[in-house]
């Protein structure tokens, strides 16, 4: 349980990050709309919550943080390419990749 929860907590900080992505940009004359900053606050809140639960179920501090900003950090590169064209080199591939490779050493020691 507490690994799906991890999961999720995982998800709702990509969602809250990419909701910040929407509210900052620029839209033809008109300013973001609150949705997306209510969306901001909502997910990055849950986040934490979850976060903190998971911590209270037992899975370690390093272990837990390490994934979820590994995790969070692949997916956001990910969700940014697919849903805003942003560049995602090679050079930014294989540096996600290192930081997935020293979770997994942390976790694996």
């Amino acid at each position: 349980m507490s690994w799906v929860l991890l999961a999720l907590a995982i998800l709702c900080e990509v969602g809250a990050t990419l909701a910040l992505r929407m509210a900052s940009t620029p839209r033809e004359g008109k300013s973001p709309t609150r949705r997306w900053y209510l969306a901001v606050v909502a997910g990055y809140g849950l986040s934490f919550v979850l976060f903190s639960v998971v911590l209270r179920l037992g899975i370690g501090l390093a272990i837990s943080y390490g994934i979820w900003t590994a995790a969070g950090v692949a997916l956001t590169a990910i969700a940014g390419r697919v849903f805003f064209k942003e560049t995602f080199t090679r050079t930014m591939i294989i540096g996600t990749l290192l930081i997935m490779i020293g979770v997994f050493l942390i976790e694996a020691g």
